[in-house]
């Protein structure tokens, strides 16, 4: 590699060992790394800003912008509080049944929408209930954006990186429903069993709490009835053109932020009230790390990681594939994992190719795939879920540390990973 590449991986290590350190605010952190970037010339304004693959991905930053505006406005219907008692009634009151019943509509959803949206739709419904049950908020909210990331895996909707391998790779909807969502469900339940057993020491049952839970009606938590039905009206038109995309061909972000504008213009609240629960920490904390990635791009350093890892498999397809899948979760454990698909996707495209085309080297597609979603759980910056979940505790002064979710992320990954190795082997392999 050149002396420009070699620097601003050290730029790239350093700015991270400083998020993961948390000496510095991570929203600090990244965005002096991506300005040294810059001032390296490891990649530049145009790059930076106006790249579909190197840049800051726009769509990523508004389509949060738009959702978040979406989910201010409901937050004032009471919505939120009535699906926490809602869901604390039904579980009635015991934490691990609780925890397993948002983990189920967390991952349902993700499979329709994206992960991220899910996460900014159920985060304040599960401090609420926690705050309810006294129960400790971090193992819930982390579960769930491990839950967002495996349950959007199973579709083409579900999760950014499988957009762009179905454009590459010429993929629809049903061959994501098919080749990947059995697995998931699979990887689902166990997940599951890992959630019970890592947060158990987290599960504390209080009695007098369940039994005033009980006795609540979630119907009187609702605030404002016609702004509800508005929000829901306009939220179920932006999911509806979520789930619609191949049709109607208007990308995430761009129905996002119609949502919200037609929101905050059709209601009564006002400007100021719509953006209050932007997160823009988290906003900004994103730009930051798209621009420091895009680096990596420009100088060839996420390439040649990619491509050594599959030149080291001498061309046999089993042993590509299964390299494939590990050092895409490895890789997409610290990076993005949106550019590095973005990245790999044309070198897996050519091995495909080189393999026959269509047939049994599609395999080589659900590796990308399984990889870069399932390897995003392993750290708290390897997926945009992951990102938004501690943004929001953060506001919510319950802050959740780098290690705090790694330690768990590493062992989910490992599991999940590990178990769709011998599915790909024997499913496409034998």
């Amino acid at each position: 590699m050149t002396a420009l590449a070699w620097l601003s991986v050290a730029v790239f290590l350093g700015a991270y060992a400083l998020i993961a350190s948390e000496r510095i605010h991570r929203v600090a952190a990244a965005l002096g790394g991506a300005g040294i970037m810059l001032l390296i010339h490891a990649t530049d304004g145009r790059a930076a800003f106006f790249s579909e693959h190197t840049g800051i991905d726009w769509n990523v930053i508004f389509l949060l912008l738009g959702m978040m505006i979406i989910v201010g406005v409901l937050k004032q219907t009471g919505v939120f509080e009535y699906l926490a008692i809602w869901a604390a009634k039904r579980a009635k009151g015991r934490p691990f049944r609780l925890m397993v019943l948002l983990i189920v509509i967390t991952a349902s959803a993700s499979a329709l929408l994206d992960n991220v949206t899910t996460v900014l739709l159920i985060a304040p419904v599960t401090f609420l209930v926690c705050e309810r049950l006294a129960l400790p908020v971090v193992p819930f909210l982390i579960s769930e954006a491990m839950a967002s990331n495996i349950g959007g895996t199973a579709t083409l909707v579900g999760d950014p990186p499988n957009i762009i391998i179905a454009s590459r790779g010429g993929l629809s909807f049903n061959d994501f429903l098919v080749h990947m969502a059995p697995m998931v469900l699979v990887l689902m339940v166990v997940f599951i069993g890992l959630c019970r057993v890592l947060f158990r020491k987290s599960f504390r049952y209080d009695p007098e709490r369940a039994a005033e839970i009980m006795q609540l009606d979630e119907r009187e938590a609702i605030a404002d009835r016609w702004l509800l039905w508005q929000s829901l009206a306009v939220l179920a038109l932006v999911m509806a053109a979520f789930v619609l995309h191949p049709v109607l061909h208007y990308e995430p972000s761009v129905v996002a932020v119609l949502g919200a504008g037609i929101l905050v213009a059709a209601t009564k609240v006002t400007t100021e009230d719509a953006i209050r629960e932007v997160e823009w920490p988290t906003l900004v904390f994103f730009a930051g790390l798209f621009v420091m990635v895009g680096a990596l791009v420009e100088t060839g350093v996420i390439g040649r990681i990619s491509q050594a890892a599959v030149d080291a498999t001498g061309g046999r397809l089993g042993l590509t594939t299964l390299g494939l899948l590990w050092a895409s979760a490895g890789i997409s454990a610290i990076v993005d994992n949106i550019p590095y698909v973005a990245t790999m996707s044309p070198i897996v495209a050519d091995l495909v190719q080189a393999n026959g085309g269509n047939g049994p080297a599609q395999v080589l597609w659900w590796a990308l795939a399984f990889g870069a979603d399932l390897g995003g759980n392993a750290t708290a910056v390897g997926a945009a879920a992951n990102v938004v979940i501690i943004g929001i505790a953060a506001r919510n002064r319950t802050p959740i540390s780098f290690w705090e979710f790694t330690k768990y992320g590493l062992i989910v990954t490992s599991v999940t990973v590990a178990l769709v190795t011998p599915y790909l082997w024997l499913r496409y392999l034998t």
